[in-house]
């Protein structure tokens, strides 16, 4: 049984159309909702986002990054003890989206099972799975942050609707000898349950409360801040780790003046900090593994560098994960 557990590869699936913010805010404009794309950018750092069609699934999404990750780690779908898919907009109600990732791939040697905590998901993914494969209960797992966070919004809320994106990232993590997965701390407060949430619910065949995401936008922005900061802090406090041997921050990709606020607290150049929230929006469970995959495909971050990810969302819940890749 090998102590430990590493990544072996990623991918990654967005759907086929992108939007710009001139395009959105003419789209809003015409359900009398009145934005700029400078207004949207200025305040977010997106340019555009990747929503789906009709016919485009999560799991659609979520199979092809499953499907990429399996071939940069040179495995076979058969060769897959665990699928763990973080995802707060599934396919349906259930069977979960995993399931539905492990028939499509034919990883018929998989558990798979869904995990919830909205943008801190895939950090809370990775966890599980790291803990499993420690204790080996799986060698090879597929993670996967997986969002179609399209179908939540209120698009007369111009405070919503204009930060989200569709998108699917895996990883393949695999047994080793050395880290890997070099620590994980995770958190959660649920009193702030109100100021991120979705409270809509099927009952009886009828959707009861709210369906839509709703959020309190300067509370989220002071305690991600904060408990990002906190979080990288702490967990480099549990492994004797020092800030200046990171190579590469991977965040959750909610909004540019966060990801510049943390790298502040971090006194963390901002070249070390990957940022895509321009092209992809917030894409929640999905942005982290989006994040990694693009630097990894643009060779911004290789083989042996520490790269710390880190969600946060609603719940409250955040988290951090140092690896070494």
């Amino acid at each position: 049984m090998s102590p430990y557990s590493a990544i072996l590869g990623t991918g990654a699936s967005l759907p086929r159309r992108a939007v710009s913010n001139q395009e959105l805010t003419e789209f809003l404009a015409a359900k009398g909702v009145e934005t700029s794309a400078e207004w949207i950018e200025t305040r977010t750092g997106i340019q555009q986002r990747y929503l789906c069609e009709p016919d485009e699934t999560n799991s659609q999404m979520a199979t092809k990054a499953a499907l990429r990750a399996l071939t940069a780690a040179s495995l076979l779908p058969d060769q897959i003890d665990l699928i763990i898919l973080a995802t707060s907009t599934p396919d349906q109600v259930f069977p979960s989206t995993a399931c539905a990732v492990q028939a499509e791939i034919g990883a018929k040697n998989a558990m798979a099972f869904d995990i919830q905590a909205v943008c801190s998901g895939f950090v809370y993914a990775l966890t599980v799975a790291d803990s499993m494969i420690r204790a080996g209960q799986a060698r090879n797992a597929l993670v996967i942050g997986s969002e179609v966070f399209s179908r939540l919004m209120d698009w007369h809320d111009r405070t919503t609707c204009v930060l989200f994106g569709d998108g699917a990232g895996a990883v393949v993590l695999q047994a080793s000898e050395a880290p890997g997965v070099m620590g994980c701390k995770l958190h959660s407060d649920g009193t702030l349950s109100g100021i991120l949430n979705a409270n809509g619910r099927i009952d009886g065949g009828k959707i009861v409360g709210d369906p839509f995401l709703r959020m309190d936008g300067q509370a989220v922005f002071r305690q991600a801040v904060s408990v990002l900061g906190n979080s990288a802090l702490e967990l480099f406090e549990s492994l004797s780790f020092k800030l200046e041997d990171l190579d590469f921050l991977v965040p959750h990709q909610a909004n540019v003046r966060i990801l510049h606020s943390v790298a502040k607290k971090l006194k963390l150049p901002e070249e070390r900090v990957v940022i895509t929230v321009g092209m992809h929006g917030n894409t929640s469970a999905a942005s982290v593994p989006l994040a990694l995959n693009h630097a990894v495909e643009q060779k911004q971050i290789k083989k042996g560098h520490n790269v710390l990810l880190q969600g946060v969302g609603g719940g409250f819940t955040w988290g951090s994960v140092l690896v070494r890749m």
